[in-house]
């Protein structure tokens, strides 16, 4: 009977231990016990917060009370630098360190509202898991890149291996990755089984190891240069010039120095051929070589298929521009952009934007995430109809100024 009730003491001494904190709460837990209560479950209940660490280390030590509380700082990438320096020097390599230079590269989003930006509702909620310097952060203060991915204040390592942690900003119009993983056979075996190992995720290919440089070899653009191929650097030219990254004369513009800060494309053999190595070698590991080689080339193509139609089309709402019956904003070449996406002029480019911007991105993601369906039906389908659309709706414009 004492042997019994020894070992039951013993056992309930454990338990007590295990569930007990590890650490006194701090004054900064005492009051945010009572004033968001969830905020502290989450961080007591993360590594961080069982670690011991304390509120300032992020937050710094000038918010006492509720009188100040806009004194507390609020971390950003260089926060989190000192404890994380491997995965913060990866991020800074990569493209999502440059996600915030969008908000200021796209020609139109200095007229967008401020709560839709700053506000970090619409563009900016997403592009917020790139650097911003301290004039964009003033404007908000709130939201920083590595809590993208490791909500706060959790700051989970499990939660953000998950694909569901990538699906918030990759999803939707013009990057339905979400969409088209999920519905693929990967996604599909990932779904039905879980996380097996069985069928790659997001970070499988993407974050291989753990790697936070996440970068892939053709960039969001689907654009590279040099281009051996004269007939796809032929298409690859139009899709620059609307872009304005090239002049109607195909020279280069301040735009190129836009794309390479924001590492949207690939601007050399080397470059583009790292990234695909490394993709290959990711593949290789459930497929063979030969049938991963050519299951990239067949999307490279796709590229190409998308490129001539996209170059098409530009090439007919150009030939408005070269007539005067579509006329250029001031200080801008007499050619249409793409960049201007929903704000473009006319229903004509409102189509163009919509070809390059959604089905043109879904004709080659598509391809490159193994969904059929996405490739064709979402993709190059929509792509001829706009094409279509697009030449229609120019010949009706000419006739219609010829009898002006």
């Amino acid at each position: 009977m004492r042997r019994s009730l020894w070992f039951g003491l013993v056992a309930m001494t454990y338990l007590l231990a295990v569930s007990a904190p590890l650490v006194a709460a701090s004054d900064c837990v005492t009051c945010h016990e009572k004033v968001t209560p969830n905020i502290v479950k989450d961080f007591m209940s993360g590594k961080m917060g069982q670690s011991g660490l304390d509120c300032s280390v992020c937050h710094g030590k000038d918010h006492k009370s509720a009188e100040d509380a806009p004194r507390a700082q609020l971390p950003t990438e260089e926060t989190c630098k000192p404890c994380h320096g491997t995965q913060h020097q990866q991020y800074m390599d990569g493209k999502h360190a440059a996600g915030w230079v969008a908000m200021s590269a796209m020609p139109k989003t200095g007229f967008q509202p401020h709560a839709y930006i700053q506000g970090l509702k619409g563009c900016g909620g997403c592009h917020k898991v790139g650097v911003r310097d301290a004039t964009a952060r003033a404007d908000s203060r709130y939201g920083s890149p590595c809590d993208s991915c490791h909500t706060r204040h959790k700051f989970s390592r499990e939660e953000a291996l998950r694909p569901e942690a990538c699906r918030t900003c990759h999803m939707g119009f013009d990057h339905p990755q979400w969409e088209m993983w999920s519905s693929s056979k990967h996604g599909v075996i990932y779904l039905t089984e879980g996380d097996t190992g069985r069928a790659p995720k997001c970070q499988t290919c993407h974050m291989d190891e753990g790697n936070h440089r996440v970068m892939t070899s053709w960039g969001f653009l689907a654009l590279r240069l040099p281009e051996d191929d004269a007939e796809w650097m032929g298409y690859r030219a139009t899709i620059l010039k609307g872009l304005h990254v090239l002049d109607p004369d195909g020279n280069p513009t301040a735009r190129l120095d836009v794309v390479k800060a924001g590492k949207v494309a690939r601007l050399s053999k080397e470059e583009w051929q790292a990234e695909r190595d490394k993709m290959l070698a990711i593949c290789s590991r459930c497929h063979s070589g030969s049938y991963a080689r050519a299951q990239l080339a067949n999307a490279d193509a796709m590229i190409k298929e998308a490129d001539q139609l996209m170059a098409g089309a530009i090439e007919i709402v150009a030939d408005l521009y070269s007539r005067g019956i579509l006329k250029p904003e001031e200080g801008k070449a007499a050619y249409p952009d793409l960049l201007t996406f929903y704000d473009a002029m006319s229903p004509v480019e409102q189509t163009l934007y919509v070809m390059f911007l959604e089905h043109r991105m879904r004709a080659f993601q598509g391809a490159f995430h193994m969904n059929p369906d996405y490739v064709t039906w979402y993709g190059l389908a929509e792509m001829k109809r706009d094409l279509v659309e697009i030449r229609e709706e120019a010949a009706r414009m000419v006739a219609e100024a010829a009898r002006h």
